[in-house]
């Protein structure tokens, strides 16, 4: 697997390659879900991958299935506090308002390398029964402007599992195509999901 540096600069490559890509703006509040159709996800779940676009935005999604049950890795991703728990691009994360329930906002600082120095995000769904979380992205240095995350985890179909499904919708950044946005983006959530597979895995052996 390649090291964060090499990773980092693909990344910061593709987000600022401007010279040749023109823009391209989706219609105003299309909605949409980033889920294809071969993706086992139950319609309770798929609901919050349903993304209204605005103008200029794009959406997508990855799924990951890890071999460890859901009650040992819903712990690890509803740490709205502790992201670099298994978010290797997050250099460190710190509440600057809230207590952890929903409209709690962190400040994120993430390793050199990235197009981006740091990002303020709110906590906008947090539920432990349905094992959901989402947050928004509202202030920052960074050029991923309205991004809003959902992640959501469910028993895989065998039972001895656990199936996490991550979507975004955001905006396409001034010069940049659809394609590098998603390309940007999908790149970090992917990088992230393996991870938490790794440490969820991990805990269970």
């Amino acid at each position: 697997m390649p090291s964060n540096q090499s990773k980092s600069s693909l990344l910061l490559h593709r987000i600022n390659d401007t010279t040749t890509n023109a823009t391209v703006t989706t219609p105003t509040h299309q909605r949409w879900s980033p889920l294809t159709c071969s993706t086992p996800v139950p319609d309770s779940v798929a609901r919050y991958h349903t993304h209204a676009l605005g103008p200029n935005q794009c959406s997508s999604a990855a799924v990951q299935h890890i071999s460890a049950p859901v009650s040992t890795v819903w712990p690890v991703v509803r740490r709205f506090d502790k992201p670099q728990g298994y978010k290797h691009f997050v250099k460190s994360c710190h509440v600057i308002d809230g207590d952890g329930n929903v409209g709690t906002l962190r400040e994120i600082h993430v390793i050199s390398g990235l197009p981006a120095a740091n990002s303020t995000e709110r906590l906008e769904i947090l539920d432990d029964e349905r094992h959901v979380i989402s947050f928004s992205v509202v202030g920052g240095d960074h050029r991923l402007a309205n991004y809003r995350s959902v992640t959501t985890l469910h028993a895989s179909p065998a039972g001895n599992g656990t199936v996490v499904v991550e979507s975004y919708v955001v905006d396409i950044p001034p010069g940049n195509t659809v394609e590098d946005t998603c390309v940007f983006v999908d790149t970090i959530v992917r990088c992230n999901l393996q991870s938490l597979a790794q440490i969820a895995e991990k805990r269970t052996r």
